[in-house]
């Protein structure tokens, strides 16, 4: 069901880049398992998902990845922590599976949906973009990560985004070297502390007037 906006827009108020986590508080089951819906259910482009989420819970885990992630507290203290794959290259395999899925979900042969395999192979497979693909692949994954910090404002849950890490060290770690992902960005969620200065500060935007054009 659509949301009333007042809520919305004071959930994105409320949340911030949370620079300290309270280690004591833990994310319940329940809701974490709506935050991971809530990835499953993000856009992209072709409805492709190039995507992995790797929900990291492990304290050693987490304590060797900390020194490849400019060793910020969030990566330790944090209740999850969310490492964000992106798909390395985007192949025939890819457009098959998901006209596959689609067909079945849909209850449809999957010929009558030849044109639009078809778009993703001259497209993303063979045309020019095939040689960034790794971008591609990266901006689909940011949907999803703005995806998660709104639907984690709406639940009440903290989080903050993380680029400043070491992506080759957390390949290495998460062994993911060898396989057809590598990291792209890493998102810590939890509970802030009260002593996070950084929550009682004035969010700082533009205004809609100097981001927003109307024609």
């Amino acid at each position: 069901m659509p949301q009333a906006s007042q809520p919305v827009i004071e959930a994105l108020q409320w949340r911030y880049a949370t620079r300290v986590f309270d280690p004591g508080r833990q994310i319940d089951a329940a809701t974490w398992s709506t935050l991971e819906q809530a990835l499953v259910l993000t856009a992209s482009s072709y409805g492709l998902q190039p995507w992995r989420f790797l929900v990291i819970t492990d304290a050693a885990i987490r304590s060797e990845l900390r020194p490849h992630s400019w060793n910020q507290n969030q990566i330790t203290d944090c209740s999850h922590l969310v490492v964000m794959l992106k798909k390395r290259v985007i192949t025939a395999a890819d457009a098959d599976r998901l006209i596959e899925a689609t067909a079945l979900t849909r209850g449809i042969e999957a010929s009558v949906l030849d044109g639009y395999r078809q778009m993703i192979q001259v497209d993303l497979i063979d045309g020019p973009r095939s040689q960034t693909i790794g971008q591609w692949s990266a901006n689909q994954v940011y949907i999803a990560l703005g995806n998660l910090l709104t639907s984690a404002a709406l639940l009440g849950v903290d989080t903050c985004a993380i680029e400043g890490f070491s992506p080759p060290d957390y390949d290495r770690i998460l062994g993911l070297e060898s396989s057809d992902y590598q990291s792209c960005v890493v998102c810590a969620c939890g509970y802030r502390s009260s002593d996070d200065k950084y929550a009682s500060l004035s969010k700082v935007r533009y205004s809609a007037a100097d981001l927003i054009e109307h024609r």
